[in-house]
């Protein structure tokens, strides 16, 4: 049984149709990830399985129950968390009031208290700046601090859109060692990710997506050694 299952979903932006009836589905443990070029349809994708967005046409199951027209709170209350592309950090705020308001459903003070202490040890450059100003952080920094908010919540699937964004390659390798880990740990994870070899190297299972619709689907290890995905993603 999926986790996750999407259905013919349709996304509209005015007259211009976004997403052209997509299914696709996310089981439980998976490292799933999108690919495809700017403008394909990820982070639309994305933001209507958060509820950010309203689909025309189709549905968004998970675990179970229909969360197509659920608004966003309760999506993520329901174990579904988001790293937004851009991080989307607090940049005015601390690194410790950033992870506070990640953690803003839970209400055992101690177990936020804890689950603090947990990012702190696992990022303990976080520690070290647990006082300092987020939007004074580099990069790399700020990555790990949205991913960290993330966690804050305790999801279920963590979805993550365009996680080494703006990163040199040392901190993108680390940053795709931490959703190894993190998938490890039990946390299920959809990627979209334009490092798309990368991607496929840790993806389970790998869907490509091309003007709003899939074009190709896989195993990770499939869609690395397809010639056509090859040429049109991975540079030959």
């Amino acid at each position: 049984m999926a986790l996750l299952e999407v259905k013919d979903l349709q996304v509209f932006y005015g007259v211009i149709q976004a997403l052209k009836g997509i299914s696709f589905e996310v089981s439980q443990g998976e490292i799933v990830t999108l690919i495809g070029a700017n403008g394909a349809g990820k982070t639309t994708t994305m933001q209507t399985v958060i509820g950010l967005i309203q689909p025309k046409a189709g549905s968004i199951i998970y675990n179970e129950k229909d969360i197509t027209k659920m608004p966003s709170h309760k999506i993520v209350a329901s174990g579904i968390s988001q790293v937004p592309e851009g991080r989307r950090i607090f940049q005015e705020l601390s690194v410790y009031d950033n992870l506070m308001l990640g953690a803003y459903l839970q209400k055992d003070q101690k177990k936020i208290k804890d689950d603090i202490e947990n990012v702190f040890d696992q990022f303990p450059i976080l520690g070290e700046r647990r006082t300092q100003i987020a939007g004074t952080l580099s990069g790399g920094e700020q990555q790990m601090l949205a991913m960290s908010r993330a966690l804050m919540a305790h999801p279920t699937l963590l979805m993550m859109d365009e996680p080494s964004m703006g990163l040199s390659p040392l901190l993108v390798s680390q940053v795709f060692d931490i959703i190894k880990d993190m998938n490890s740990k039990g946390i299920t994870i959809l990627l979209v990710e334009q490092n798309a070899e990368k991607a496929l190297k840790i993806a389970d299972r790998a869907y490509v997506l091309e003007t709003g619709a899939i074009t190709a689907s896989g195993t990770g290890a499939e869609l690395a050694s397809s010639p056509e995905i090859r040429k049109a993603y991975l540079g030959g």
